[in-house]
């Protein structure tokens, strides 16, 4: 059986592009708290194999979890609380570079595969009227940085340096070597 350990629908989304469907979705409920002084990648690490150690599964049974972390500089930007947060994160962003780090971890049995991919994104200099047209879309609400590349926030992003799935949520060509050393079948599941 193969186990997604994410409620995220873009997760879903993506590995569908590459003919993956799970069989149970299991999103498991950890502390994603950042540790003091804990930089960004390890953190994101940290979080990826700490969720795929907490999603209940069979001993063959293949399970899948990701993380997703804004960072600028060491600053870690998770998900915003409200507007608000939100607001201040995006005039953090704007007009500057900053990494989106995306670690993956693939679990069956006791043996885990792991994988991360880091990305630099430029926002463009938000204008106030950006920044309130953005927000009002609400589309900030669950996503690291607050904001989503695929969806408003698009328009927001002259340029990037890395994968885009990864900065999506789950970089697919690595998702898909890590499921492959776990045993499972892609080719077959798109057929």
């Amino acid at each position: 059986m193969f186990i997604l350990g994410s409620g995220s629908p873009r997760r879903k989304e993506l590995l569908a592009q590459i003919g993956v469907v799970p069989d149970d979705i299991r999103p498991p409920d950890i502390d994603e708290d950042p540790l003091k002084w804990e930089l960004p990648r390890p953190y994101c690490q940290r979080i990826t194999r700490e969720k795929v150690g907490a999603v209940r599964a069979d001993a063959d049974d293949i399970v899948l979890c990701a993380d997703t972390t804004v960072a600028l500089g060491r600053r870690i930007l998770g998900k915003p609380a409200d507007r608000a947060e939100a607001e201040a994160f995006l005039r953090l962003l704007s007009g500057r570079r900053h990494r989106v780090i995306t670690a993956v971890a693939v679990r069956r049995g006791d043996h885990i595969w792991e994988s991360d991919v880091v990305s630099t994104v430029r926002m463009k200099r938000l204008s106030d009227e950006d920044l309130r047209g953005y927000l009002a879309t609400g589309d900030w609400r669950g996503k690291a940085g607050a904001y989503g590349i695929q969806g408003p926030a698009g328009r927001l992003i002259p340029w990037i340096s890395g994968s885009f799935t990864g900065i999506v949520g789950l970089p697919l060509a690595e998702t898909a070597n890590l499921l492959s050393a776990a045993g499972l079948p892609l080719w077959t599941q798109t057929s």
